[in-house]
This record gives C-alpha cells, structure tokens and sequence, in this order.
C-alpha cells in the first residue's frame, strides 16, 4: 500500500506558486495544497529564488503573480527567464485584474495561461491542470485581447518553428487561421483543396508543436514582432476565432485536442 502511495504522489503534476509576498505565497500554497491533486512546491517571492527553485525542482506548472517583490515588468521577465531555464515548465501568472496589458505581455512573454483573482478560487485548480495537460487557459474577453493584439503589428512572411522556419504558404495558412477564417475561406483564398488545407494545418501543428488552432494564433501572436526585411499588414478579422471560445462567465481552456477542422 505504501508503495501504491508513492506512485500515486509521483503522478501529481508538481506546481511551484509564487505570490507577491511571503504570506501570500504560504496561503495560495496551502490552499492549492488542500485540493490534493498536485505536488506544491512554496517559491520566494523574488525572482532570483524563483529561479534557483525551477532549476532545482523542475516543475510541470509555475504558477507566478504578475506582482512580484521585484521592480515593474519582473513577472515579464522572469516568464521568458523560466522558459530559458526549463523549457518543459508551463507558466500561469496569476493577476489581479485582467486588463489588456498585462495579459498580452503574459502572452508574448510565453505564458501558456492566465487566472484573475476575481475568478472563483475553484476554477484555479482546473486552470492549473488544463495547463500541466498541455493547454493554453484564458477566458473569452482575455482571448479577445490577444486576437485584437495580434492584429496590430506587422505579420512576419516567414515563422520560426524547432524543425525551421514554417514554408511561406505555410505562413499563409497561419496568417488566414489568425484572421478567423475557416478551411474552406482558406482553402479558397489560397486557391487550395480543403483537403490540402488540413494536410498544411497538421503539418504546421507537428513544426510548432501545438494541437489547436488557438494555440497557432498565439504563436503567430508571440512571433508578430520579428524582424524581417518585407513584412505584410497584420490579421483583422478576428470574429469567428473567438466565437469558438467559452464565454467570460464560462472561463476555460481554449485549447482542446489536435484538430484541423
């Protein structure tokens, strides 16, 4: 039974939680602690600490607020920081309230989830478990500035992606699935079969190693500012990718399974 035990608590997905403050920490680690389906590992408030414990413990979540001990835009920094430092470590950044800003710098900063304190504390263990089962947590009016966002810098012409850069008419793809468009919009304004079109989205999925249309979009999103000699106007048409998402009051994960439809 004791063996049993062990195996059951290796199994939990182990989640780092960082507050803004020494006390705040404790109470959010203790209180995701009394949920028992994770491992919590209680972090310092501080960036440094934080990522002394990720190098060390390695964990699936790292759950961090947006108000650290350290100056302004430390939560952005210390994103990108983690990513470098264990590049398995899925982020969910906790804020305050859920304003533009901080929740399109979350984003681009390679956050793969963010939880308002003004949403119910029961729905924090689910964003926390969506996260660490590879999907990307965000409500609908939360998507809706990511999308509004993405539409705003120049698109690059070509994305970078681990097994290189996507193909230019894979760009072209990314770019139609940013603008909302469905396979047949796509596949008639690339003069294209539907068929041809999923075989691209697949094949785009496997390069950036994601498994939803959302999760391209923010890709695309966090890839918009590279710099690239000729770039193209960005996506405008942002309806009907938000349109699949759950509604403010039904926050949720916008990221489900691999589909190209």
């Amino acid at each position: 039974m004791a063996h049993l035990t062990a195996v059951s608590s290796q199994l939990k997905p182990r989640v780092l939680a960082a507050d803004g403050s020494a006390m705040s920490t404790q109470l959010l680690a203790e209180a995701l602690a009394r949920e028992e389906q994770f491992h919590i590992i209680e972090s310092p408030s501080d960036i440094r600490g934080i990522l002394l414990l990720v190098k060390k413990e390695k964990p699936q979540v790292a759950l961090i607020s947006a108000q650290l001990q350290d100056p302004k835009r430390g939560a952005v920094d210390l994103i990108r920081k983690i990513r470098l430092e264990s590049p398995e470590t899925r982020v969910v950044v906790l804020l305050d309230f859920s304003e533009r800003v901080s929740v399109t710098e979350a984003f681009r900063a390679g956050a793969h989830g963010v939880f308002c304190r003004t949403e119910p504390f029961r729905l924090l263990a689910k964003c926390i478990q969506c996260v660490a089962n590879g999907q990307i947590w965000a409500n609908s009016a939360e998507l809706q500035f990511l999308l509004h966002a993405l539409a705003q810098p120049a698109f690059p012409t070509s994305l970078p992606s681990a097994d290189g850069p996507l193909s230019a008419r894979e760009t072209d793809v990314v770019r139609c699935v940013a603008e909302g468009l469905t396979n047949r919009q796509i596949a008639e304004r690339l003069k294209l079969t539907e068929h041809t079109v999923k075989n691209y989205l697949f094949r785009i999925f496997d390069k950036l190693g994601v498994s939803s249309r959302v999760e391209v979009v923010l890709y695309a999103f966090r890839n918009a500012g590279s710099p690239h000699p000729a770039q193209t106007p960005a996506a405008r048409r942002l309806s009907t990718a938000a349109s699949r998402v759950p509604p403010p009051e039904q926050s949720g994960p916008v990221a489900i399974r691999k589909t190209a439809t």
